[in-house]
């Protein structure tokens, strides 16, 4: 697998195509939408274009595959935002034209059912971005968070390298979007921990690759645009779960089966993101949800202690379904340095 390149990135001022690969749920929650799409204006001064199937619930993979050639190949866009996941991207794959998008690169910010997207374009040799999407971290009720705001500008707009830093505060409770009193206020955070480091000691430079995890393991049982174990030598690995709350037993059985497949072994260093531990069908206290991550952070180094002993790890990073959220560049570079316990990304 060759590195993926950076595409240019927008500057203030210019358009930026809104898309809904997966759920188009701006359709129905238009509220946090059109807050995302106010801030993208006032915040960050890009103008989004929004296409057919952006605010469509039901859309076709043909629809949203037509929506994805449209903004890449349109030379006036200069970058991609998803609106938000969803859980059916993978059947959009087979209906993407490799050549037109390796021909018309841009930079593509999405997560959760975008790691489908994330991973075709890191096959093609095009760095992604793992975050920033309109209605969960532009549409953030009150106000979008510092370290959120931050990160996603410096990813946004720039090729540097940045040092990601613990986040003081951390929050996973949502209000409902169809009530107009939930983008009142800000939602309520709770003090953070540290980031976990494990087998630190070593510095590890590489590109990155992963996601959300149970987005990949989907990929891995279609046999969908995961490349032969060696191919990801010397990589640095990101997984994050996302709102559906798998079990402790379910994140160790994906990883134990990435292990089985000879893929584990092939990352030197892991970032795992701080799991997300509440949601509305799980709508877990404070307590219950400390404990559920406990057991997801005890089934990954399991996992590793097993399939990769040696791999560095640093646990409850605040990336993916996480409130602040880190930008991840997908394929771009990474260091992670265990011995001054610090985690610098390229954008």
């Amino acid at each position: 697998m060759t590195t993926p390149s950076c595409p240019a990135k927008p500057r203030p001022g210019d358009r930026v195509a809104v898309l809904s690969p997966s759920s188009g749920l701006p359709g129905i929650l238009p509220l946090p939408f059109e807050l995302g799409l106010r801030r993208l204006r006032e915040e960050y001064g890009l103008e989004p274009v929004e296409y057919p199937s952006t605010r469509k619930m039901g859309s076709s993979p043909q629809e949203r595959a037509a929506d994805i050639h449209a903004a890449f190949a349109d030379p006036a866009i200069k970058a991609v935002i998803s609106s938000i996941g969803g859980d059916d991207q993978i059947t959009v794959l087979p209906y993407l034209d490799r050549e037109l998008l390796r021909a018309n690169p841009k930079p593509f910010f999405g997560y959760s059912d975008c790691t489908n997207l994330l991973v075709f374009l890191g096959n093609l040799g095009i760095v992604g971005y793992h975050g920033g999407s309109v209605m969960v971290e532009l549409g953030r009720p009150g106000a979008m968070h510092p370290l959120t705001a931050d990160s996603l500008r410096a990813a946004l707009f720039t090729h540097d390298a940045r040092e990601l830093t613990p986040a003081k505060e951390t929050g996973s409770v949502n209000d409902r979007w169809e009530d107009p009193r939930t983008f009142d206020r800000e939602p309520a955070m709770l003090p953070a921990d540290d980031w976990i480091w494990h087998n630190a000691g070593r510095v590890v430079q590489g590109a990155s690759w992963g996601g959300n995890l149970e987005i990949l393991s989907w990929l891995l049982m279609a046999d969908r645009e995961i490349l032969p174990a060696a191919a990801y030598a010397g990589r640095v690995l990101f997984l994050e779960t996302s709102e559906e709350m798998p079990g402790a037993d379910a994140v160790y059985q994906i990883l134990r089966n990435m292990g089985e497949r000879g893929l584990l072994k092939q990352f030197p260093a892991l970032l795992m993101a701080r799991a997300k531990n509440w949601s509305f069908g799980s709508p877990l206290g404070a307590e219950a949800g400390e404990e559920y991550r406990v057991l997801q952070r005890q089934s990954v180094l399991r996992a590793l202690a097993e399939y990769a002993p040696g791999t560095m790890a640093v646990l409850d990073v605040d990336l993916g379904h996480t409130d602040p959220q880190l930008i991840i560049p997908y394929g771009g570079q990474v260091r992670v340095d265990g011995v001054a316990r610090r985690i610098v990304v390229t954008y």
